[in-house]
């Protein structure tokens, strides 16, 4: 596919990196010229020096034969425009950032309207990524696959927990249709097989229908408390969209926000929420808004070491669940030393969803996946794929298939109902199979082969 960036920051760049393998077509268009020069020597793009969202550097990148148009420079109003712009040239696609609340707000009219087919809100998307977390306060993270019909989700084993020392091959007989699709150990991912055993301080990735998944959780879950009140720092856009999501549950939530002027926007928005004014850094002043009787603490500021050390101190406090937002990613591989639990980083959870949609529009044309997740840090991915009639893999039972090594194939959405396979189970055309595997770059279900 050919495919054109506008913007070369740190959404850009991943996009870059992630999307110029293949049979893809990278063009990025970027105003620094320093920059420009540095990701197309990292990478196999080309690149244009120049405003996105002009007419005549559109024209050069030639949007009018584009697959793909996506823009995700620091302005909104750019992205939009630039978006417009493209799909009347005849980009067959177009996405955009938008950060803003009032254009989040239109979303719908703007994909209606004015020819934007996706809007991505990094902030939007990761406050749904937190309301997730906080509800489900023993799952780190979820992901969803067959129109959400089938989930990924990743808990850590605790010494309570009933899965610590469990065998894998005890693990369905008690647990019923959920299957371990990976373990992350000490910093190592594992793709499981029966011999394996479950330990403390693992990180699990469980996958099956979201039915089965809600059975699961109330079932081990009965000696954890579900979060009552939430403590967060830092009033930004995050905060604002995470409050929307998290006043429908009726919590005790407290906000703490250095600036007077945002302090009292959010006041004024959410009249449910308690909103101090103060420096949510401050340990002396979280002891004094009794952070240890808080169920769960966020920390949304703009600054990476602060959320870091200011959860660090809520782990102190022994406050139940934690949640730190970090947007540099050199510093996520700290996390399993120190031992936090739920990371949330905008940038990846933009770069995924933007990823999710790449690849599903492959589908059409060289690509059969439909949905690709980095699960295990990034060292592994889960990969749905849509079968063809004329794939390799197509009318055999999976115990024939000589499958590549590290790789499990994890389910099978068939006409809306949810496998996990057996070796007997035969791959028919059109099922969508779910595979989990170490390795990347996978476009065809034909590449799960050796």
């Amino acid at each position: 596919m050919k495919i054109i960036i506008a913007g070369g920051g740190k959404v850009g760049s991943v996009l870059c990196e992630e999307l110029s393998t293949g049979e893809n077509d990278i063009i990025l268009i970027e105003k620094d010229e320093t920059r420009l020069g540095n990701l197309i020597n990292m990478n196999d793009i080309s690149g244009i020096v120049g405003n996105g969202a002009s007419y005549d550097i559109q024209q050069e990148a030639g949007v009018s034969n584009c697959d793909i148009f996506v823009a995700v420079t620091p302005q909104d109003e750019v992205n939009i425009m630039a978006c417009i712009l493209a799909k009347s040239l005849g980009a067959r696609y177009t996405i955009a950032r938008v950060r803003n609340p009032e254009y989040s707000n239109h979303f719908q009219y703007v994909r209606e309207s004015l020819g934007v087919n996706l809007m991505i809100n990094p902030e939007l998307e990761s406050a749904h990524s937190i309301d997730r977390i906080i509800k489900y306060p023993t799952v780190l993270s979820i992901q969803t696959f067959g129109d959400n019909q089938v989930e990924l989700i990743e808990i850590e084993v605790t010494e309570r927990s009933p899965l610590a020392n469990l065998p894998l091959n005890d693990f369905r007989p008690k647990y019923g249709d959920i299957l371990v699709g990976a373990i992350r150990r000490q910093g190592e991912t594992i793709i499981p097989s029966g011999q394996n055993q479950i330990r403390v301080g693992d990180h699990v990735y469980l996958i099956g229908n979201a039915t089965a998944l809600r059975k699961f959780y109330r079932k081990v879950r009965s000696k954890i408390n579900q979060v009552q009140s939430v403590l967060i720092i830092g009033g930004g856009r995050l905060t604002y969209y995470l409050l929307e999501l998290l006043v429908e549950s009726r919590m005790d939530i407290k906000v703490i926000e250095h600036n007077r002027e945002v302090a009292e926007g959010l006041g004024a928005g959410f009249s449910n929420v308690e909103v101090i004014l103060g420096d949510g850094t401050d340990q002396e002043f979280l002891q004094q808004e009794g952070i240890e009787n808080y169920d769960a603490f966020i920390s949304l500021t703009g600054v990476d070491e602060e959320n870091i050390i200011a959860s660090l101190y809520a782990a102190q406090q022994k406050v139940g669940k934690i949640v730190t937002k970090v947007n540099r990613e050199l510093l996520l591989k700290i996390f399993d030393t120190i031992g936090m639990e739920s990371i949330v980083t905008p940038k990846r959870v933009i770069t995924n969803t933007i990823l999710h949609f790449v690849r599903s529009l492959g589908n059409t044309s060289v690509s059969d996946v439909e949905a690709l997740y980095r699960i295990a840090d990034n060292q592994a991915e889960a990969i749905q794929f849509k079968v063809k009639a004329t794939s390799r893999v197509t009318n055999k039972p999976i115990e024939q298939l000589k499958t590549r090594d590290d790789l499990l194939i994890a389910y099978i959405i068939r006409d809306k109902k949810s496998i996990i396979p057996s070796g007997q189970d035969i791959i028919k055309p059109n099922d969508r199979i779910i595979i989990i595997t170490k390795e990347k770059y996978f476009d065809d279900i034909d590449d799960i082969l050796k």
